[in-house]
């Protein structure tokens, strides 16, 4: 039995709606706006068979420091047939020689691992309707003076320079700041993204600025459908958000290329959403 040709194609803006119902047909929440934010931070292929797209992956590139990888589909008629590795492959040609973060689910697991990923946490997914919470007085909305501080604080969180995503973010999203002393020393973003919006990522020095910064945008949205993704190495958090109405639903793995370390002696990640992206 003859097989058709499956070709490798960068993905442009025309490939939007299709990738919009590959990510339906794998049950995510994505919006076609989700998708366009993601493209319009990134640079990625998707495959075609007879016309029609049935594989896609994404690659945001931050500077020279790293890259992540994201969106990775397979059209379910088409696994099975090494699909997901000329993703994998396309995508690890556009990183170049920056080291590669993703998160995987668990299917997508055994892939990841053969192309050379390894595990370096877990994310756990909470999400929900927020109960109605007083407002935090420690946290407060940013300034446009704070992005820059913001930038760092993120780098260095991080490990890798995110200002691009830092800029859209600020443009498009919401933005919460925790100050000590007249000094930024946390932030949290608000987003529009899937079934309804997504408070991350999420950057404080202690659990209880985490809470905080979380807080501020629960607060503004009693009865609303929000979703934090947070680490699992960030002891206590996922009990106090189940709390106020964001259970913990589903999970994550997080993985690199080489495995390096998160960041330096600056603040920690409390909150992760799929690389901001997902």
């Amino acid at each position: 039995m003859q097989t058709s040709q499956i070709d490798i194609a960068a993905f442009s803006p025309e490939h939007l709606s299709a990738a919009v119902n590959l990510s339906r047909q794998a049950g995510w929440p994505h919006r076609p706006e989700d998708w366009q934010m993601a493209l319009a931070l990134s640079e990625g292929v998707v495959a075609i068979e007879d016309g029609r797209v049935v594989g896609t992956v994404l690659v945001t590139r931050y500077r020279e420091d790293c890259a992540t990888i994201n969106m990775v589909i397979v059209d379910e008629a088409m696994r099975g047939r090494g699909l997901g590795r000329r993703l994998m492959e396309a995508a690890i040609g556009i990183a170049g020689e920056r080291s590669l973060r993703l998160v995987a689910t668990a299917e997508g697991l055994p892939l990841y691992e053969k192309v050379g990923f390894r595990e370096t946490g877990r994310i756990l997914q909470h999400q929900g309707i927020a109960e109605r919470v007083a407002a935090p007085p420690v946290a407060m909305a940013a300034t446009l003076t704070d992005v820059a501080v913001i930038e760092e604080l993120d780098r260095k969180a991080f490990g890798a320079d995110r200002s691009d995503l830092i800029s859209y973010l600020a443009k498009t999203g919401e933005l919460a700041v925790v100050r000590h002393d007249g000094k930024v020393t946390g932030f949290a973003f608000l987003r529009t993204f899937g079934r309804g919006e997504v408070i991350g990522p999420v950057i404080a020095a202690n659990l209880d600025d985490a809470k905080a910064l979380i807080s501020y945008f629960i607060a503004a949205r009693p009865g609303k459908f929000l979703r934090v993704d947070t680490t699992a190495a960030a002891a206590g958090l996922s009990q106090w958000l189940s709390e106020q109405g964001l259970p913990h639903v589903s999970g994550a793995i997080a993985m690199m290329k080489p495995p390096i370390a998160i960041g330096d002696s600056g603040p920690t990640i409390f909150a992760l959403t799929n690389q901001a992206l997902g």
